[in-house]
């Protein structure tokens, strides 16, 4: 088995160090953007404020599946490695 990895997904942990990466960079743009919600709400016009609540709400959206990503990919590297213990018991 080749152990060299040629992509960024070819484990599940290299996947799951990169959706760590991504919830690290929502995180810091939903700061942002309610940064800037705080400082345009009295004085933007409404539909710069429509803009910025929209981002707001799409941010959450994919933080949500992001998370719910970063579980499942959790879920699969213990499955995986149940089974990896099952063969070794069985060939013994």
């Amino acid at each position: 088995m080749n152990t060299e990895t040629n992509s960024p997904f070819e484990t599940i942990e290299s996947a799951q160090e990169y959706v760590a990466l991504l919830i690290q960079a929502i995180s810091e743009s939903q700061e942002a953007v309610a940064a800037d919600l705080r400082t345009q709400s009295g004085s933007g016009s409404p539909r710069h404020l429509e803009a910025l609540n929209l981002i707001v709400y799409n941010l959450n959206k994919l933080s949500v599946h992001v998370k719910r990503s970063r579980r499942i990919l959790n879920d699969l590297r213990i499955l995986r490695r149940l089974l990896h213990e099952k063969r070794e018991r069985m060939a013994a």
